[in-house]
């Protein structure tokens, strides 16, 4: 079977749907390096977190990187009955609020 190269390879390609503003991309990239420096020195103490859709959680940060904040949360309304140490990953962008609990 032969396939097909088309005679202008610049016209085959798609159109981009959606592209971002690349002073928003840039924002986005301080705030999620602000926030990993901030989750890191969290690490194994007691947080709140609240989410850009209003969704909080607390739990106990057991994880940080680049993107994503991973809490463990022992809250069974979220993963049932059998789940005590449940852990929850959050994208670190969606991040509204992040609180120590003393």
């Amino acid at each position: 079977m032969k396939t097909r190269v088309p005679a202008n390879p610049a016209a085959a390609a798609p159109a981009p749907l959606y592209k971002a503003d690349t002073q928003w991309v840039d924002h986005v990239r301080k705030t999620r390096n602000k926030l990993a420096d901030v989750s890191s020195q969290c690490m194994n103490r007691n947080v709140r977190v609240q989410t850009l859709d209003g969704h909080t959680y607390e739990g106990v940060v057991v994880g940080a990187d680049q993107s994503y904040l991973h809490i463990m949360t022992g809250d069974a309304r979220f993963f049932g009955p059998y789940a005590s140490n449940a852990i929850l990953t959050l994208v670190l962008y969606e991040l509204l609020v992040i609180t120590l609990l003393i």
